[in-house]
């Protein structure tokens, strides 16, 4: 059993032979360094076209990327197993990878220490992580080599993933084409012997899925026909009566789209979603690829807005309260925005918040409606001031 201790000797060793190689130019001879033949050759092709200090992958356009994804059967086949994807995620604190032949990510998920890490080196989608790009990774070596691929630690030739293991496997058409990879990348110090095991095998399940999707004829997805959101109080969103599985981030974002009917350019989405918090453009991103492939593509960009039909809880209560109908308004407030999952930071929905319960807050006094007022005060969030003086009016009905 391989120790810590003999890991980072392992890795030190790995590290003086990448250093010897930049500096002669060349990665010498088989036998004389810890460095396997696949890498040392994967290192000479990178020497040529890598920078030593590249700190992150170059993006590919972002629409280019999009499209690339919502045309590829890949697509349909990670929308099956999502949900078995985020679990290895998840459990593993892993952040999972799907390519394109090229090795452009178009898909990724991850636990959130992962997730940080593949951010800040472009580890995204639209991210290149070709050998030309970035040097020796295992996304290119799997597509390279046409089977599965391990890169530990320093093999990496750009230092910023040094400190990454990668495991990779390509996935493929009925035809035994590559369609791309799906990768499983988490810290050295936690790389696990069953790592290009389960990489493999959640390969071999999106290639199934993507041979079956051709034997019915399906294609990739086409935007789905209805979402309904339930903003407030509970927090959930159904599309065609089936719950998605959201953060609350997620639910946010896609609740500033869904009521911002016009779209909104990235910078506005970011700052109605975040705020002044320290949040990066990419991780905004990460999100919204995430909620387009739940949605079957139906998100699009320059700007940004939802292409199928959705109906919230917001719209309804400002339409009964437009409409002078107090009753129905409070019959369906269910409370603070996002209150269910805990609260919103977002700032465009806190907006939201205050306008809803103001309009209806001063509804409410002015109908002085026992019914109202007794229905207003079933809701979270119900002010009892408000509440205290309907109830107590002599003109109360």
């Amino acid at each position: 059993m391989t120790t810590a201790a003999d890991a980072r000797e392992r890795r030190a060793q790995l590290v003086r032979a990448r250093g010897r190689a930049l500096v002669e130019a060349a990665p010498g001879e088989a036998g004389s360094t810890p460095v396997r033949d696949v890498i040392r050759a994967s290192w000479r092709r990178s020497l040529r076209t890598v920078d030593d200090d590249l700190s992150s992958a170059p993006l590919s356009d972002e629409a280019a990327t999009e499209e690339a994804w919502r045309s590829s059967p890949l697509q349909r086949a990670v929308g099956v197993l999502e949900e078995e994807l985020r679990a290895v995620a998840d459990d593993g604190d892993l952040v999972v990878a799907v390519t394109d032949p090229g090795a452009r990510i178009l898909w990724t998920c991850g636990g959130r220490v992962m997730r940080e890490r593949a951010e800040r080196v472009n580890f995204v989608a639209g991210g290149r992580w070709d050998e030309a790009s970035v040097g020796t990774n295992a996304l290119d070596l799997a597509l390279r080599t046409a089977g599965p691929a391990t890169v530990w630690s320093a093999e990496h030739y750009a230092p910023a993933v040094q400190g990454w293991v990668c495991w990779a496997a390509p996935v493929l058409d009925p035809h035994g084409v590559p369609l791309g990879v799906l990768d499983l990348s988490t810290t050295w110090e936690r790389s696990h012997p069953l790592g290009l095991t389960t990489a493999r095998a959640m390969a071999a399940l999106l290639s199934h899925e993507v041979a079956a999707a051709a034997r019915s004829g399906a294609g990739a997805p086409r935007p789905a026909g209805a979402l309904r959101l339930s903003l407030l109080g509970a927090g959930r969103a159904e599309l065609d009566g089936r719950p998605l599985h959201l953060t609350r981030r997620q639910l946010e974002v896609l609740a500033v789209l869904a009521l911002s009917p016009d779209g909104l350019v990235a910078d506005a989405l970011h700052d109605a979603v975040y705020g002044d918090a320290p949040v990066s453009r990419s991780t905004l991103k990460a999100e919204v690829s995430h909620l387009r492939s739940l949605l079957g593509g139906a998100i699009g960009s320059r700007p940004y807005r939802l292409l199928l039909r959705c109906t919230s809880d917001v719209d309804v209560v400002r339409r009964r309260l437009r409409a002078g109908d107090p009753v129905g308004a409070a019959d369906a407030w269910g409370g603070e925005v996002l209150a269910g999952a805990g609260g919103t930071d977002s700032p465009f929905l806190r907006r939201v918040d205050a306008e809803l319960s103001a309009g209806l807050r001063d509804a409410v006094l002015a109908t002085r409606d026992r019914r109202v007022a007794l229905t207003y005060a079933a809701t979270s969030g119900a002010d009892p001031h408000v509440v205290r003086r309907v109830l107590g009016s002599p003109e109360a009905r």
